[in-house]
């Protein structure tokens, strides 16, 4: 962390305002983003956004120096969108595991005319709590370890839901390539 980073982190474990503000005008734009990708507004991403800089400036004293400040802040708002998420009834069931293969989580190869904005755009069409976990591991780079604690479910529930979501993901694409072909 920067001799900066650290001192503003020290300023508002302090409660100085001028510094969170600092902090808060740093990291906003991409928290805001982060926080779009799981929720379905812009009021309730920006609503998200500002309750996890609340939460961290009010946790900041369990913030580790061993992580980035934004990864940790990063954290924060995507639990807090999953809260949101799990308000409106998203749950995670331990879902059966055992009739489906588990396939390399690294390979994520799609045809080479695929976009990645078209398979950032495709990840919205699918089935919501596939779509959340895909998010987390493909577009946050969290690990299914991770992605079970953020979530409260085991990490075999993680790599199905991953499965499945990749799964979908091809059909779309392959239905909207093949569409796109004629």
């Amino acid at each position: 962390m920067h001799k900066i980073e650290t001192k503003l982190i020290e300023l508002c474990k302090k409660g100085n305002q001028v510094a969170q503000m600092q902090v808060y005008d740093k990291y906003a734009r991409a928290m805001f983003t982060v926080a779009c990708r799981y929720l379905n507004s812009e009021e309730n991403a920006k609503d998200a956004m500002q309750e996890g800089f609340l939460k961290a400036f009010t946790n900041i004293d369990k913030y580790q120096p061993e992580f980035t400040f934004g990864a940790w802040l990063k954290r924060i708002v995507i639990n807090q969108c999953l809260d949101e998420l799990k308000k409106k009834h998203l749950v995670f069931n331990d879902i059966e595991v055992s009739e489906l293969k588990i396939l390399n989580d690294d390979d994520w190869s799609f045809d080479s005319k695929i976009t990645k904005q078209e398979i950032l755009n495709a990840i919205d069409y699918i089935t919501e709590k596939h779509k959340i976990v895909v998010k987390l591991y493909l577009i946050e780079g969290f690990d299914h370890q991770e992605i079970s604690e953020i979530l409260e479910i085991p990490v075999k529930t993680s790599r199905t839901h991953l499965r499945r979501g990749k799964l979908q993901l091809q059909k779309l694409l392959k239905t909207k390539y093949n569409e796109a072909r004629y």
